[in-house]
């Protein structure tokens, strides 16, 4: 005896709405199904309340987008200001550790002389970017690293499949261009004037 498959765990909410209207139209006025159960009215509310919910969910996602792209031009805004009062401050305490401290300041530690790449970076985590085919990207940051060089590949991931993302001198990295709805791996090493660390553990995330 044939056995129904709805499949409904490999579609989309879009195609699961589409997929229960398809049924309904099919079922209405169906004499060789004449009481459904549950009723067609059900699954008719059932649709509309997901196709709200959607609609409702992918507005909130986009606010969500906007208002993250604001949050991120105000933090710019202020580490900009603070830079600009560091130097200030600066200028007129000189080399009065004290001086800076009293400004509410901390003092950078003695510098160092590496002789040592930088160590692996970690807890790279991926993030949907501010638009369509981006994501953020962020690590921890690593004492002594100059800069930091990004991989990504498609999935899966082979040992060829590595290219070039870009280079950050922060601990964040935006990739760009990127298909939406397509899965990526990305992984992430520090650079000095001692060469480059390990690669980071790899993470994934699906392009928005």
């Amino acid at each position: 005896m044939p056995r129904i498959k709805l499949n409904l765990s490999s579609l989309s909410i879009p195609q699961k709405i589409a997929k229960a209207q398809q049924i309904v139209a099919a079922l209405t006025g169906n004499a060789s199904f004449p009481t459904p159960a549950p009723a067609l009215a059900m699954i008719t509310t059932a649709t509309n309340d997901l196709n709200t919910g959607y609609a409702e969910a992918q507005a909130a996602r986009q606010t969500a987008k906007e208002k993250t792209s604001a949050q991120n031009q105000k933090e710019d805004a202020l580490d900009q200001v603070l830079t600009q009062l560091a130097a200030y401050v600066e200028s007129i305490a000189g080399n009065n550790e004290q001086l800076i401290l009293s400004a509410g300041m901390d003092t950078r530690a003695a510098a160092v002389a590496a002789t040592d790449p930088p160590a692996q970076p970690q807890a790279l985590t991926p993030t949907a970017g501010d638009h369509d085919g981006q994501i953020d990207l962020s690590w921890d940051p690593v004492s002594g690293a100059k800069s930091y060089v990004i991989d990504q590949s498609g999935d899966p991931v082979t040992v060829t499949s590595w290219s070039h993302g870009g280079v950050s001198t922060r601990s964040n990295f935006t990739v760009k261009g990127l298909i939406s709805g397509t899965r990526y791996w990305f992984r992430v090493a520090g650079v000095n004037n001692n060469g480059q660390s390990g690669w980071s553990d790899p993470a994934t995330k699906i392009a928005p």
